[in-house]
This record gives structure tokens, sequence and C-alpha cells, in this order.
């Protein structure tokens, strides 16, 4: 029977071993993201042969809902494991964060043992690097025009040294919400601050950008697989014209130059967080699925 505990710091080496054989684009596998998001919805892990699997426990259902594992070997075995372990709770095995390439796996394995449901909200809006860098084109011509308002800026790439207006800067963010003890918006605080204090250790890059000496925009991320980059977190102070357009220019520029594309997360189905990663443009939703066994 599988065993799920915390993850941690330590288990960085093996987690990142198992993410790099699947090589997935979807921003559930990155170790910093695992790690630092644990608390919204009582993620643990465990381990099975050279798998990795991450579930979480806090669901509205009240059944596990484990991501696809991460790994390689066999799918049959670590998926009846999984099967086992959510039956010996009384639920039924649900997989979330399916892909259409995942998705293929389970169909070719388990033929018609299971439902699949898509989740537009968890889709990840992927973009071209190039898109985001350049922002050339007719279609771009109104992030063009934001960019060009953003004025006496300076943007640097996050150091240690920067740690803490960065952390101060999201705290700020937070206090200005009208509901801060929002479930989601405590589960961010954590997952920042977990983003800073282990930033070399998971191998995270940033950037920063400052105006007139106050910082006005912070963002950081990773490379996710061997074509994608990840951002995490963006946070700007919307005093500043063109800050966003601003922190997502610059940072894919600095960040993310030699990767084919970026993945910029999904939208949770927030109605003005979908129209803003639609205004760019993505080259294509990572469309998902939630698999429910029979």
């Amino acid at each position: 029977m599988l065993e799920f505990r915390d993850i941690e710091i330590k288990d960085k080496e093996r987690i990142t071993a198992a993410l790099r054989a699947s090589d997935f684009m979807g921003c559930e596998y990155s170790f910093a993201n695992n790690m630092a998001w644990k608390r919204l919805a009582g993620s643990k892990i465990s381990f099975c042969k050279n798998f990795y699997i991450c579930c979480a426990f806090e669901t509205d259902d009240g059944a596990p809902h484990f991501i696809f594992p991460a790994g390689n070997g066999d799918h049959r075995l670590v998926i009846g494991e999984m099967k086992r372990f959510s039956e010996s709770m009384g639920k039924p095995l649900i997989i979330s964060g399916v892909t259409e390439k995942t998705l293929g796996i389970l169909s070719e394995l388990f033929p018609e043992k299971f439902t699949a449901e898509y989740d537009r909200d968890s889709s990840d809006y992927i973009y071209l690097s190039s898109d985001l860098a350049s922002l050339k084109g007719r279609k771009y011509h109104g992030k063009r025009n934001h960019f060009s308002k953003l004025k006496d800026y300076v943007y640097t790439p996050i150091k240690e040294k920067d740690f803490d207006d960065c952390i101060c800067f999201c705290t700020q963010s937070y206090n200005s919400l009208s509901d801060r003890q929002d479930h989601s918006s405590v589960a961010e605080q954590y997952a920042i601050n977990t983003y800073f204090n282990h930033f070399n250790e998971l191998g995270l890059c940033g950037g920063i950008i400052r105006i007139n000496g106050e910082t006005a925009a912070v963002t950081l991320g990773e490379q996710l697989n061997s074509e994608t980059f990840c951002v995490h977190i963006e946070k700007a102070d919307t005093r500043f014209p063109g800050i966003y357009a601003g922190i997502n220019k610059l940072f894919a520029e600095n960040a993310a130059k030699n990767l084919k594309y970026i993945n910029r997360e999904e939208d949770l189905g927030i109605e003005g967080l979908r129209k803003a990663k639609l205004s760019y443009h993505p080259a294509f939703l990572l469309n998902k699925y939630t698999v429910t066994f029979k």
C-alpha cells in the first residue's frame, strides 16, 4: 500500500529525476510548485518504484485527488497501486490535471474503465517565448502600447539581496485584499515565502522592476521541462501604467529566451484572469481533464 507524507526540500533530487523522465508540460510537474502550494489542498507525496506521486487530500468531495504519476516504468502497476489506495478509503481513484497525452496512456491501459471530464479552469496557457519577449505583430499592438507607457523603470534579475523587498512587496499585495482570510490567498502567501526561503535550492529565477527606487513588480519561475519555462508568481503595482505588460515582457526576454514555450499556468475560472491570459494570445491551451475510475 502506498504511504504518503509531506514533501521536503531533501526530496528535490529524487523528484526532479522522475519529473525529467516524464518531461511533462503541466504546471503540476514542478517540485517548487508541489512544495510551495502543499497547503492549498493538503497535498502529500509518495513513491512507487521509479514513479513520483503527488496527491491532494483536502478536497471538496473528500476523495484523494492524484496527479498522473511522473517517472518511468510500468504505468499499469503504479496506477493500480493508486486505485487500491483510494478504494481503501472507500473512494474511487480520481486523477486530476490529466492532459491529452496522459489521457491517451490511460485509455490504452484501462479502456472503458474510467470517465474523463474536461477541466477548462485548470487548463494551462502556453505561449511562444518569442511572442511574449518581442510583442511583434498586429495582435500585440495593444500590449506594445501598454509597455510604452512604462517610464523610468529599472529591471534586474532577482538576487538574494532583493528577497526581503520581494517578500514585503507581495505581502503588501496580500494586505490590500478585502478578504485576507480567503484560503487560497493564505496558501499563496505561504507559497511565496517558500519560494523565497528556498529560492536557490529550488532552482528559481526572477525579475524585479523598480521605479524611482520603489519596487513596482516582482515575478519568478523556472524551467519546467526540456522546452518550457513556467511563471509561478507575478505581482505588480497598477499605480504604474504599463507595469504588467512590462514585467511580463522583460521577464520573458531575460528568463525564457533559450526555451520555446512559456507556461503561465491556469486561470482558475476567474473571469478577469482568463481575459488577461487570452489577451496575450496563447499558442495553445494545455487541456486538462479529471479522470474518475469506475
